[in-house]
């Protein structure tokens, strides 16, 4: 179990990969944003991307998924207040592969709760040609550790 003790500025990490397929990228944006460059091969085509791209926010859900992998299911995770920025610097194309990088840039106590902390992280997105392709700078609540354990 990870508590807010172990997220210390600096503390970055690789956290985990995975890569789209052209028909995960068509059912995600059917289902939430069914842009013309996110649906439909020929449309993409003749768009500025050129060709077929990942919604932005299908982006944003492969990274929770990350997250959650890697550490927030089994961390003292209490959530987040909220995410400050997201951009998308590059589209991500059919059979990308994406990791997913986490640096700790801010750790604080809080005063008013001392069973908890808020961790501030900048996450970077990178494709298979070590690309950025996202990044994001949010925030998690985080439990201290108990007394002894």
């Amino acid at each position: 179990m990870l508590y807010f003790e172990d997220f210390v500025v600096g503390l970055r990490r690789e956290l985990g990969s995975r890569s789209l397929s052209a028909e995960q990228m068509i059912a995600f944006a059917r289902e939430y944003d069914p842009q013309p460059f996110h649906i439909d091969a020929d449309a993409a085509a003749h768009s500025p991307f050129g060709s077929l791209i990942a919604s932005g926010w299908q982006t944003c859900a492969v990274t929770m998924r990350i997250l959650c992998d890697s550490f927030l299911l089994d961390s003292a995770s209490m959530g987040s207040p909220g995410v400050d920025e997201v951009r998308w610097t590059k589209p991500v194309r059919p059979g990308d592969t994406l990791t997913v990088f986490s640096t700790v840039i801010e750790a604080r106590a809080s005063r008013s709760k001392p069973d908890r902390g808020v961790v501030v992280s900048s996450t970077e997105v990178v494709n298979q040609h070590g690309e950025i392709v996202m990044t994001m700078r949010g925030m998690t609540m985080l439990a201290t550790r108990p007394a002894g354990a």
